[in-house]
């Protein structure tokens, strides 16, 4: 053995080294912004719930940072919310102080929205001009932040629809604005698991990354139907369970016409839509659990499926005692970062069944 043939794995070994340190402070990057998005979907629903959306009646990107710094401007603040339907049919005669309890919660909700921006932008555009970013995740990455730049134009587009005609914004646009920053979190958590390393255990059956797959879209559409839940205040009425009305199939779910509408616009029926959600979920990750334990009952995938399982039922009972309670602002919270919890480990749990991005070999002559 030659002097040059024992010394060639030498570059290739510290070039996997250098792309492992990289994977490891892409994750803890991601982690940040994921926790980052948490947040703000929290305090997004705490908007939603205090009927504070409203309360900010321009869309400044850059100068609306600056909250009201002086009483001549909460006085003009106040004077542009006094201009919409919501305060002549919902709050007229409220006070400066009262309205500033409704303003920061908005104001909040667009500013931490605002940092994530950067919190993203910023540490990606340094990952990439330093080379330390594959090349198979630079697309996905510029793809997610392309798409929370749309968001904040979703976001607009949804407080807009509440400004001229209505007291409140549209459950359609509330729906669309939910589902968009799921997408985001989503994807944030899948490139994150792809970063890590994952057991070789195979998938327990045949169809078990189907189920997984199937797991998450049901989980993702249960939170459009909670959008919709919030967006007509559905939750307010019809407070009991498991009857709903005295029934377990409620009369009057197709009183109006055309009928599709009913799903989107009728209360009683769009909260029974989400029940049936809720159950569908429940038994699917119940068949899930099931079918993995007995197929391979010591693999990771089948002790993911446990943890999911658990997940499902303890949302469950956060959506029956916020239903129980009439939606106090700390129970229907509880309940939406639930449902972020259970999203995002069903997003981990299916990115098992595909194992982490392989190493690439030349990643970047720039690596640090």
């Amino acid at each position: 053995m030659t002097l040059a043939s024992t010394a060639s794995p030498i570059p290739a070994a510290a070039t996997l080294d250098r792309q492992s340190r990289n994977r490891r402070a892409i994750r803890i990057w991601l982690g940040v912004v994921v926790l980052a998005l948490f947040a703000l979907v929290l305090v997004g629903g705490a908007t939603r719930l205090t009927n504070s959306g409203l309360s900010i009646t321009q869309w400044k990107p850059i100068h609306g940072v600056i909250p009201p710094l002086s009483a001549g401007e909460w006085e003009e603040e106040f004077k542009l919310y006094q201009q919409i339907p919501q305060y002549e049919l919902v709050n007229k005669g409220m006070t400066v102080d009262d309205f500033k309890t409704i303003f920061w919660w908005e104001w909040a909700h667009r500013f931490l929205a605002r940092s994530i921006g950067a919190i993203f932008a910023l540490p990606l555009f340094f990952f990439l001009v330093t080379g330390r970013i594959e090349k198979r995740l630079a697309w996905p990455l510029v793809g997610i932040l392309a798409l929370g730049g749309f968001q904040g134009f979703i976001g607009w587009w949804m407080v807009s629809s509440g400004l001229s005609e209505r007291t409140e914004v549209s459950q359609y646009r509330l729906a669309t604005h939910l589902v968009t920053a799921c997408l985001i979190f989503s994807s944030c958590v899948w490139v994150m698991q792809g970063l890590k390393r994952h057991s070789a255990d195979p998938a327990p059956t045949g169809t078990s990354k189907r189920w997984a797959l199937a797991l998450f879209c049901l989980v993702l559409f249960q939170i459009y139907l909670g959008a919709l839940v919030a967006g007509l205040d559905a939750g307010m009425s019809y407070n009991t369970w498991p009857l709903m009305d005295g029934a377990l199939v409620p009369g009057d779910l197709l009183i109006q016409h055309p009928v599709w509408l009913n799903f989107f616009e009728n209360p009683k029926t769009v909260q029974f839509v989400h029940r049936m959600g809720a159950y569908t979920v429940f038994l699917v990750a119940l068949y899930h659990m099931i079918s993995s334990l007995m197929a391979a009952p010591g693999t990771t995938h089948a002790r993911r499926s446990v943890v999911l399982f658990g997940i499902v039922c303890c949302q469950a009972a956060l959506g029956i005692t916020a239903l129980l309670l009439q939606v106090p602002l700390h129970a229907a919270l509880a309940h939406q970062g639930g449902a972020l919890v259970l999203l995002g480990f069903t997003v981990a749990h299916l990115r098992g069944f595909y194992g982490a991005y392989p190493l690439e070999r030349f990643a970047g002559s720039k690596n640090q």
